[in-house]
């Protein structure tokens, strides 16, 4: 098959597709269908040898540029995706069954507004004057830290590509990039745009391939900085690994967040950010709040609105823009988010809406809602990574903040109450890394975004990311003579 904007190989290295047939094939499957519409290769030894070498040798010479120089190349490469926002947003569709509507307003022109944002920091980076009182001083730069290892998650593939590449490019360093095995397509793009745009050879480059392949990557010596967006488990294996070797590291792994509905909320805005925080790209968004906490005079009132609401999904055709909620990613993801409803009746939970795979090609399941959810369940508990909601009630404020922290996650955290003085009481007590009052999963690239406990560590976008694509060294400057004891 092909579609728009393909690629034309299974990877971008040293400015250039490039492909290795002998590497072991990784079949693309279009989520609608099931079918497969295109078959990469994950990377040999030798790939990754070349990728890695490429980005090493470029790396120098960027850093040495200014960031002035670097950044009119982010900011044009943002200028061609935005020309270029219908055929990417087609190709993330195929790649990831997200609707068409979405993907045409939430992924490349995030990943855009990335490089646009970076782009123009890119000039501002740099160290500070120290005057010290004895008339001596001292001063900071701001180095880069050389290559730099991306690892993509499968649900935004064209904007994590741009999230890690533009604040990585902006300070000078290299990165090689791994996207999801499923969900390989966009990021080539990227790399296809980024070139176009100016970028030298061997900056960003693009490699296939599962766990071995990022295995290979986190370990190397020519690497000295992993950003992982992916789950818990894996995070935790990929910054050991990292650690192990004193590499830096940026996190930004998966949550189990609270969304908190007090009663005097405005039910039709608390109702539109639970819809967003759960069942937007098909509830496959690291920081949805899954677990929404209303209060109980208004619970049942929320659910109906929300059953009705959620009537007006239109399931169907992703390539349509009509419709508005899409396929699970893969037969594996709908298969976990089966089991997950199962469990969630076992245990008791009232199933309000939904929990149905529906009878068509694809991995379509409704988007589900269950109700009279407590604390101890597992559907309240794990992280499911699919529609399905879990709506808990509590009675006062204290009660539900101390429920909501309890959780080995601390990704994002909302709440909608028209007290704006309970509202930041709220936030400042959640245990989480970002926070939304009376929306939710907003994701401006001026907001910094991460997680707290076993969520992640570090921060993406803002002038945030520059401190962890960058290290500063610190000069001191004597004017005077120097005294030793000897």
């Amino acid at each position: 098959m092909t579609y728009p904007t393909q690629p034309t190989a299974s990877h971008f290295v040293n400015g250039a597709y490039l492909e290795d047939t002998t590497g072991t094939p990784l079949p693309v499957i279009y989520p609608a269908t099931g079918h497969e519409i295109a078959r990469l290769y994950m990377a040999t030894p030798a790939v990754i040898e070349q990728a890695l070498n490429a980005a090493k040798q470029a790396q120098a010479e960027w850093a040495a540029l200014s960031g002035t120089e670097r950044g009119r190349i982010l900011r044009r490469a943002a200028d061609m995706i935005r020309d270029r926002n219908h055929e990417l947003s087609e190709l993330e569709t195929y790649d990831t069954g997200k609707p068409l509507q979405e993907t045409l307003v939430a992924d490349a022109t995030s990943g855009a507004d990335a490089l646009e944002y970076f782009g123009g920091l890119a000039g501002s980076l740099t160290g500070e004057h120290i005057p010290l009182g004895d008339g001596n001083w001292a001063y900071t730069m701001r180095e880069a830290l050389g290559v730099c290892v991306g690892i993509g998650a499968w649900n935004y593939p064209t904007q994590i590509a741009c999230w890690k590449a533009a604040p990585a490019l902006a300070c000078g360093n290299a990165m090689v990039f791994k996207p999801s095995e499923t969900t390989p397509l966009c990021a080539l793009k990227v790399a296809e745009i980024l070139h176009e745009a100016g970028l030298p050879a061997g900056l960003f480059n693009v490699v296939q391939g599962a766990g071995e392949v990022g295995r290979s990557l986190v370990t190397d010596a020519r690497v000295d900085k992993v950003s992982l967006t992916g789950s818990v488990p894996t995070g935790r294996k990929v910054y050991a690994a990292a650690a192990a070797e004193m590499k830096h590291v940026t996190m930004e792994l998966g949550g189990k967040s609270p969304l908190v509905v007090f009663d005097d909320a405005d039910i039709e805005d608390a109702v539109g950010g639970a819809i967003l925080g759960n069942f937007y790209s098909s509830g496959q968004v690291c920081s949805n709040g899954t677990r929404v906490f209303v209060q109980k005079g208004i619970k049942e009132a929320f659910l109906t609105r929300l059953s009705e609401r959620l009537r007006d999904a239109v399931i169907g055709d992703p390539m349509d823009e009509a419709t508005s909620f899409g396929p699970m990613v893969s037969a594996g993801q709908l298969g976990i988010v089966e089991r997950y409803i199962a469990k969630g009746q076992e245990e008791g939970a009232r199933l309000v809406t939904g929990g149905k795979r529906l009878e068509r090609d694809g991995f379509f399941i409704e988007p589900t809602v269950f109700a009279d959810v407590s604390d101890d369940m597992v559907i309240a508990q794990e992280e499911i990574f699919g529609p399905v909601m879990c709506v808990l009630d509590f009675d006062d404020e204290a009660e539900v903040l101390a429920r909501a922290n309890e959780t080995e996650f601390g990704l994002a955290a909302g709440v909608f109450t028209r007290d704006l003085a309970r509202a930041h009481r709220m936030v400042a007590g959640f245990q989480a890394g970002t926070c939304f009052i009376n929306s939710y999963n907003d994701a401006p690239v001026e907001m910094p975004f991460g997680g707290v406990k076993a969520s992640g560590v570090g921060r993406e976008n803002s002038k945030a990311a520059i401190e962890h694509y960058s290290q500063l060294k610190s000069v001191f400057v004597r004017m005077d003579a120097v005294e030793a004891p000897f």
